[in-house]
């Protein structure tokens, strides 16, 4: 199926690997079809567009490579709506944000896939260790400069 982006212009996608919000993300309670867009071979980051509106886009990763003991205390209910029986089988993923000149993560709203049936929920904690901007990565130039002769 094709989609509009507005960042892409039109892309092609599988639309049995749609993700689907049931419940849509925080903000965007109407929005549950996704797709997720990886525009880099390498990168870390990818676009999670909506289906059904080419404005609609979040960067997202996965937070494990920012955060290695990063941990979703998922309750049980959470997981059935999106019928899921394993953790263990679910991707995650953190919305992204530029802030100045640092990309942030979302640690207290991650978004728990279900990778056998493609439905997703976005989750909210209240764990303190978290927050809805932890630094990930700068990006200034004089920090990429230290960092080579580091």
């Amino acid at each position: 199926m094709i989609i509009e982006t507005s960042r892409f212009g039109p892309l092609e996608v599988d639309e049995h690997r749609l993700i689907t919000f049931p419940k849509g993300i925080l903000g965007f309670p109407d929005q549950s079809r996704y797709a997720l867009i990886q525009t880099a071979e390498n990168s870390c980051f990818y676009w999670l567009q909506a289906v059904d509106r080419a404005d609609l886009a979040f960067v997202v990763c996965d937070p494990r490579l920012f955060v290695p003991d990063y941990c979703v205390p998922v309750k049980l209910d959470e997981l059935s709506q999106i019928h899921l029986q394993n953790p263990s089988t679910a991707q995650v993923f953190i919305i992204v944000n530029k802030v100045d000149q640092m990309l942030t993560g979302n640690l207290q709203g991650p978004l728990v896939v279900n990778v056998e049936t493609r439905e997703a929920r976005q989750l909210v904690l209240s764990d303190r260790r978290y927050s809805t901007r932890h630094p990930l990565m700068n990006l200034s130039p004089q920090a990429e400069l230290v960092s080579k002769t580091a």
